[in-house]
């Protein structure tokens, strides 16, 4: 580890720092219905939208509209990425001439991007046409993340309403997060990266004559247009095979400090959204400040396995000095790397910049390990503020215990029906990661698939499982998911880690929008301070941590070790 190592991680950190309230105050004001320096333009756009589907912005939903109707969009756009991916071949802007995606493939790839999960069993250059990188998959990075905050803004106004009936509307919720702020942002950001050096063209491919004078085909294609999409919606779904550690996505240490700051900046303001819309901007503070302590750990740990180097590589006469530069990019270096790492698991953005099945055992266990605490650091966009007031929901009850009286969360009283579904919702990754994970393990048709056979191939199938029902998409490598076995589970995996998640999430709006909104006394356990951070902290490790300790003592746990003691498998 380097000081200068350290500074480009602290820089980042404060860059997005900087943006937290600008762009929290400005979403609130744009989910509050209020007028923002858009509104001229895209006020027109947007009521022409709801006279076409029918709605209006004065109609509201309750939770189980709102609910209904998030789940009759996916649905809809799920069938209609299916249809373009498996008719591509008589589609439009095909200059490659691509035939049709197979059906299992188009299943999981379908539902992937539906999930604003990613995962991709896919090299994007060698299988999809233009239009399928444009209309179907940059479209559903867009809808997809409106998709989550639309539903983190309806949890959101459970803490605002009392004896409400509804949440708003997800037909509105969904358009504003789309128009007023994913569409601006990801203009922007595109056109930086077509600055740095990230093609947006139509043309299939270039010719280029290398230094030994042969002839290299080179894919180009429309990349900076869905890779702004990519960061800013926590998708992660690269244009190339091998995503932003692929030039051609990632081509400069500008750009990949860009794409870091894309991934974090939404999902970090939507927490300080949350605060100042419930009015208590404290609140929001506290929720970010738990995020970046285990996010910064995450980074720490990950930095410093890798900068500590592989004890059998250098055993080989490689520097120790260098660490373990095997599967990184040279112009980003483990500094950044480890950053990239670190965000791309804490959020559910799935982007890689260098491949995690080639760092050391601990600098491989980290991301895993943040994908399984739930995506909460700050998570995916949306996803991951409604992820993070489970467990603080979760952390009020446990002090109510403590303290003997009914805990109180933003003045509404969590009972018994909340803390059912909080922990309905808690189960659902890790009954799904380990539940697949464990069949895998055992079917030979699926252990056929690792690269890697003993502890690395567990991790690999863990990790793959993890990364679909966590919504993330990164993958540790090795694993040759596209089969059918891999496509259906991965991709059954990938749907109840966003909708049966989803669901009881929704359940809890609706009760606590329907308590009566109390003001905080003298009993009540503060929600806004360090005490309640460190509590916080402690039940997402003890809650969305131990409960993979055993597997991954088997997988990664046993790599770190074998390491030290200098022994391969």
């Amino acid at each position: 580890m380097t000081i200068i190592g350290w500074l480009q991680i602290s820089l980042l950190f404060l860059a997005v720092l900087c943006v937290v309230k600008p762009l929290g105050l400005y979403m609130a004001k744009v989910f509050s219905g209020e007028r923002t320096f858009l509104s001229p333009v895209l006020v027109p756009i947007e009521r022409g939208i709801y006279r076409a589907c029918g709605t209006s912005m004065d109609k509201e939903q309750g939770w189980l509209a709102y609910t209904l109707s998030m789940l009759a969009f996916s649905l809809a756009s799920f069938l209609f990425l299916y249809g373009i991916l498996r008719l591509q071949a008589y589609l439009p802007f095909n200059p490659q001439g691509f035939v049709g995606v197979p059906p299992d493939l188009a299943f999981n790839t379908a539902v992937s991007f539906v999930t604003n999960t990613n995962w991709q069993n896919y090299a994007g250059e060698a299988t999809m046409s233009h239009f399928s990188q444009m209309v179907g998959l940059t479209v559903q990075n867009f809808l997809s993340g409106a998709v989550g905050i639309a539903m983190a803004m309806a949890f959101t106004r459970a803490f605002m309403r009392s004896q409400a009936t509804t949440l708003g509307n997800f037909w509105v919720d969904m358009t504003r997060a789309t128009l007023y702020v994913l569409v601006p942002l990801a203009l922007v950001i595109a056109l930086v990266f077509v600055w740095t050096g990230v093609p947006q063209t139509l043309d299939a491919s270039v010719t280029a004559t290398t230094l030994e004078g042969a002839q290299q085909v080179i894919s180009l294609g429309p990349v900076a247009s869905q890779e702004a999409i990519k960061q800013l919606g926590t998708n992660g779904g690269g244009f190339f095979n091998a995503n932003a550690a692929h030039p051609f996505e990632n081509p400069t240490a500008f750009s990949n400090y860009i794409n870091i700051f894309a991934m974090l900046c939404v999902s970090s303001a939507l927490v300080y959204t949350f605060g100042q819309m419930v009015g208590n901007r404290r609140q929001g503070w506290v929720l970010l400040s738990a995020m970046a302590i285990l996010l910064i750990a995450g980074v720490a740990t990950i930095y410093w396995a890798e900068a500590s180097g592989n004890s059998i590589v250098t055993a080989l006469g490689v520097d120790a000095l260098q660490g373990n530069m095997e599967g990184k990019e040279l112009r980003f270096g483990q500094a950044m790397t480890a950053l990239y790492a670190a965000v791309t698991t804490g959020l559910s953005n799935g982007g890689v910049n260098g491949m995690h099945g080639s760092f050391t055992g601990l600098g491989g266990l980290v991301p895993m390990f943040l994908i399984q605490l739930g995506e909460i650091l700050p998570g995916g966009v949306g996803s991951g503020l409604y992820g993070m007031l489970v467990f603080a929901l979760l952390a009020v009850f446990v002090a109510g215990l403590m303290v003997g009286r009914t805990p109180e969360f933003l003045g509404k009283k969590i009972e018994g029906r909340e803390m059912k579904c909080a922990m309905l919702a808690v189960l659902i990754l890790p009954l799904t990661i380990l539940g697949f994970s464990a069949v895998s393990a055992m079917l030979p048709s699926a252990v056929a698939s690792i690269g890697t056979a003993g502890p690395h191939g567990l991790s690999e199938i863990l990790y793959a499982f993890t990364s679909a029902a966590g919504n993330n998409g990164s993958a540790l490598g090795g694993l040759s998911g596209n089969t059918s076995w891999y496509n259906t589970t991965l991709g059954l995996a990938m749907l109840l880690g966003r909708f049966a998640y989803a669901i009881p999430v929704m359940a809890i709006a609706g009760s606590l929008a329907a308590k009566v909104r109390v003001p905080a006394s003298t009993g009540t356990f503060p929600t806004d301070g360090p005490l309640f951070v460190g509590l916080l902290v402690g039940i997402i490790l003890i809650l969305g941590g131990l409960q993979y300790f055993p597997a991954l003592a088997l997988g990664p746990i046993v790599e770190h070790f074998a390491m030290l003691a200098g022994q391969t498998f």
